[in-house]
């Protein structure tokens, strides 16, 4: 398949002038504040990278996408791109209503007309998109947990570009490489997507992509938002620039694409041709379990291996893109070199370091040899993950009132800080609600808040290499999954239930607090008259009652070794 045509793809930003003259009449709209998902999915829309959407998707567009991949009209789609906004906000928009969108700095990047506003069937969006509407999908918990619960469509107009100030070299509009393209020569291009660092393997394979399909390369890294735990952008796109060099020179290129993933396998990698047809490319690679998201609540893969492939190749015609195979790359020992696993000879010596192999080497500080990574790019991850004994981490305390997690907290920071070597900060509870969440009362979305906050603080100490512990009740099984993933981008999260029963708890009662829930006068009281969400798979399990409070510290301290945390 060879692109004839790269004229420009149609971007729905108005003239300078235009734009100024409707940020000041877009100043008296109402505002919806952008979430960072929907800021991704408003810049591919505004230049043209969604093509050839016109705005957030009306009902009937987005029925059609959910059920067949297909606006209304027709036309190929597999990725709804709704804007999700909360139940009060939808209070003050009606259909007909112009409202203003606006950046997390309060900047106006859009306006957009309300044509539809409904509240979807997420369970029926999760199943037909993901595939199971089943919360180990990490999209499918956005869905349920984070997104709200009412979608607003209309078309947009676009004011504003959203502000990167990290590698604005790097990034380019579909106009501006299809120019770029244009400019070079370029007529067949083929686009290589990638969330994770490029080795040796994956420079092997690409090289051999483009030579194949006889085409140059585009490395196009997400840098928007992909899976929960992923190596940050900053530290893949360094990596990435390490690895440019080693491409033949006047063949490859790298633009950087503010998607934001959803991980929805098949129709994710769909999407992607779409997007890489958008950007002028003719050929996309695409892999085994191709934007896969891991195992499910069972314990099995999503999506089957070829199942983003088959998908692909059954519409590259109609999406404009020829899909090139992902190869899977094995180096062979005898002849020192990396070569196709199904052209490998049976008794030959193949090597090959797994993802997590490779995690478990660079937190236990192991040598990653040469033949499977770049220096260039194990140096970069080495700065970015240190040894598991100099990295933050958190530990997390949960379980009923009364159950002893302020006083074993305590136990453990004075053990830590004994031991010496990263500055420990302790969020209890009822610090926390004195001297950060003072104004917050006990409802559910209250007490969500609250750990959030948490969370938040957690995780900066951790990114700055410090231990957070912390001791709040926190009774939402939800809410601590999304304080774990707030931590993880940074480093180890640590649950500890501390799983004394509700009537040993009520016996202690020092504060009275259980008395007065009985007694109805302690509304919302956990365990009393609101749920706990007991803890499925933490890392801790402790037992307070008839056991020594340096007993139970101890046995986190043992834990904390065993994950290579602290010294033995």
């Amino acid at each position: 398949m060879q692109l004839r045509n790269l004229a420009p793809i149609p971007e729905l930003y108005v003239s300078y002038e235009s734009a100024q003259k409707l940020k000041v009449e877009a100043a008296d709209l109402t505002s919806w504040d952008l979430t960072p998902r929907q800021i991704c999915d408003l810049d591919l829309l505004m230049n043209g990278g969604f093509n050839p959407l016109k705005g957030f998707l009306g009902e009937d567009d987005y029925n059609g996408v959910v059920e067949n991949m297909r606006l209304a009209d027709g036309t190929l789609w597999p990725m709804p791109i709704t804007l999700d906004i909360s139940e009060k906000f939808a209070e003050r928009v009606e259909p007909g209503q112009d409202i203003a969108l606006r950046d997390q700095e309060g900047v106006i990047l859009a306006t957009m007309t309300v044509t539809d506003k409904w509240s979807p069937d997420k369970a029926r969006e999760a199943e037909c998109v993901f595939g199971a509407d089943d919360l180990a999908h990490p999209a499918v918990n956005y869905l349920h947990n984070t997104a709200g619960k009412v979608y607003l469509g209309g078309p947009v107009v676009g004011i504003h570009q959203p502000v990167h100030y990290d590698f604005r070299a790097r990034r380019d509009t579909p106009n501006e490489l299809r120019a770029y393209f244009r400019k070079l020569g370029w007529r067949r291009i083929v686009a290589f997507q990638t969330r994770n660092p490029l080795h040796r393997a994956h420079q092997e394979l690409t090289f051999r992509a483009a030579k194949e399909a006889q085409a140059n390369l585009l490395i196009h890294p997400v840098v928007g938002m992909t899976k929960p735990g992923d190596v940050d952008h900053f530290t893949r796109v360094r990596c990435y620039e390490a690895v440019l060099d080693k491409y033949p020179a006047s063949t490859t290129s790298m633009s950087l694409l503010n998607l934001a993933m959803r991980m929805a396998g098949p129709r994710e990698a769909l999407w992607h041709a779409l997007i890489r047809a958008n950007h002028g490319c003719t050929h996309m690679i695409v892999g085994r379990d191709h934007a896969g998201p891991g195992k499910n609540s069972l314990g099995e893969d999503f999506y089957g291996p070829y199942d983003a492939q088959d998908l692909v190749r059954e519409h590259q015609e109609e999406a404009g893109i020829e899909m090139v195979d992902f190869k899977h790359m094995v180096y062979v020992q005898e002849r020192a070199q990396y070569e196709p696993a199904d052209e490998v000879e049976k008794g030959a010596t193949v090597l090959n370091i797994s993802g997590t192999e490779l995690r478990r080497r660079l937190r236990e500080g192991l040598e990653i040899p040469e033949w499977f990574s770049f220096p260039e790019v194990v140096t970069q991850l080495r700065g970015r993950y240190p040894p598991r004994s100099q990295q933050g981490f958190t530990v997390f305390f949960t379980g009923f009132s009364g159950s002893g997690k302020s006083t074993i907290a305590n136990a453990l920071m004075v053990k830590l800080m004994e031991m010496g070597g990263r500055p420990v900060t302790l969020l209890d509870g009822d610090i926390v609600r004195k001297n950060l969440s003072s104004e917050l009362g006990f409802s559910k979305e209250h007490r969500d808040l609250n750990i959030r906050r948490i969370g938040y603080v957690a995780s900066e100490i951790t990114k700055n290499g410090g231990i957070a512990i912390c001791a709040p009740i926190a009774p939402y099984a939800t809410t601590r999954r999304a304080v774990r993933e707030d931590v993880e981008a940074f480093g180890a999260f640590i649950e500890v239930h501390v799983a004394t029963t509700i009537e040993e708890c009520e016996r202690r009662d020092r504060k009275g607090l259980y008395k007065l829930a009985r007694e109805g006068k302690i509304k919302e009281f956990t365990g009393i008259s609101d749920p706990y969400d007991v803890p499925v798979d933490p890392e801790l399990s402790v037992e307070t009652e008839n056991v020594e409070v340096d007993h139970c510290a101890h046995q986190v301290i043992l834990t904390l070794e065993s994950l290579g945390l602290i010294a033995a």
